[in-house]
């Protein structure tokens, strides 16, 4: 999950320190006792650039205030522009990562350019089209997968050929017991080995014509009014430690209306939770009511599955507990800051929310296995959900200065 709208104040720091460092200081703040596992540190490049002219990706060094070196990615998501002089100005933003510890509201940075080559970090969270797989795009981090699903698994099924065939606009959860990618492998090994767990997790989740853990729709007080599965993909940024794509989907009918949908989805390193921010385009209302929802029946039916539901109004969150027969438990969960009220249908439930056409609506979306061991139990799922919906509503603010030697 991105818990952290990041406000800079670099600016008119750098303004008024206009002589050339080659070390910049990066302070991140917060108001919260808690701890902040994994907070994504984001520095505009363009801060960055002005302080160390001409640095560049392959030739720079993030250090905490230990003087541990740490894995960092510069992204090019923004400002997507070339860069004739080949000084780096095009990059977009400079991330790494930290775990603030309860009681730790400042962490100190430093940014070096370095005369040795940086070569890449591992990464921790990726992201693909698999077209090996009938259109499918899966992503991951280090402790969670999901994927959703293409044209080609809702186009028909030419005679006697065995294709399967669903429509559905819904996320499916890929379980992880490790923290390295398993995306790439899982799709080598196939269907038949992927949903039984073979020492690093499974895929167990059941999505069907449902929301899945996360999809939207277009509710009218008693009716869900869903698109079909994606049309079209762009991946922004691929770790190590974010991963940015788009979905498009293409117009649907919702009572009488034409809806067209983007998501964009943010996915950092040791979150169980992904930002996504979808926007809506129609023409008419001056706005609609949309739903995120959870499947009311998220495991195989063999696994005799117990589903407990949590309203979370304080925390703006709907979520599960599922105790299953034979392959433990998990929780799903939607953070929806905007939200209100709930509903559900026959395949959901759902958390409502207004959309304007073109303005994006910011959510969170993920889930958690026991077997992983980091959430064991339904307490200790609405805990770290209810943390990370405080960590939503306090953002990591940055400052950013030159430090000369």
């Amino acid at each position: 999950m991105q818990a952290n709208f990041l406000f800079c104040a670099a600016g008119a720091l750098l303004a008024a320190h206009a002589v050339a460092a080659d070390r910049l200081t990066v302070t991140a703040s917060h108001d919260l006792d808690a701890a902040r596992p994994s907070e994504t540190i984001v520095v505009p490049w363009r801060d960055v650039n002005a302080a160390l002219p001409g640095a560049l990706i392959q030739h720079l060094v993030v250090k905490d205030a230990a003087g541990h070196v740490l894995p960092y990615q510069v992204t090019n998501v923004a400002p997507l522009a070339k860069d004739p002089q080949g000084v780096g100005a095009a990059y977009g933003e400079l991330l790494f990562q930290h775990d603030f510890a309860p009681g730790e509201r400042t962490a100190t940075f430093v940014v070096e350019k370095s005369d040795a080559l940086t070569p890449p970090f591992a990464p921790k969270a990726f992201a693909r089209y698999v077209p090996e797989r009938l259109d499918d795009f899966a992503w991951e981090n280090d402790v969670i997968g999901h994927r959703t699903y293409g044209p080609a698994l809702a186009a028909p099924a030419p005679p006697g050929s065995g294709k399967e065939v669903l429509e559905t606009s819904g996320l499916d959860i890929w379980f992880k017991r490790v923290d390295y990618p398993v995306v790439d492998r899982w799709y080598n090994k196939g269907h038949d080995h992927y949903h039984k767990d073979e020492g690093e997790g499974m895929d167990m989740y059941n999505v069907g014509r449902s929301r899945g853990a996360g999809g939207t729709g277009v509710w009218d007080g008693g009716h869900l009014a869903i698109s079909g599965n994606y049309a079209t993909w762009k991946v922004l940024a691929n770790g190590p430690v974010r991963t940015v794509f788009e979905l498009t989907y293409d117009a649907w009918d919702a009572a009488g209306t034409k809806v067209e949908e983007v998501k964009r989805f943010t996915v950092d390193a040791g979150h169980q939770l992904d930002q996504v921010d979808s926007t809506f385009t129609f023409a008419g209302p001056a706005a609609l009511t949309v739903a995120v929802g959870l499947n009311k029946t998220p495991a195989d039916k063999k696994q005799a599955a117990r589903v407990a539901l949590v309203r979370d109004a304080v925390n703006h969150a709907l979520l599960q507990w599922v105790e299953q027969a034979t392959n433990g438990a998990f929780g799903t969960a939607i953070v929806l800051p905007p939200a209100t009220g709930y509903a559900d249908d026959a395949l959901n439930d759902l958390v409502l929310a207004r959309v304007e056409s073109g303005r994006p609506l910011r959510y969170w979306v993920g889930a958690a296995w026991d077997r992983a061991g980091r959430i064991t139990s339904k307490a200790a799922w609405q805990a770290y959900v209810a943390a990370e919906a405080r960590r939503i509503a306090h953002p990591v603010r940055i400052t950013v200065m030159p430090a000369p030697h």
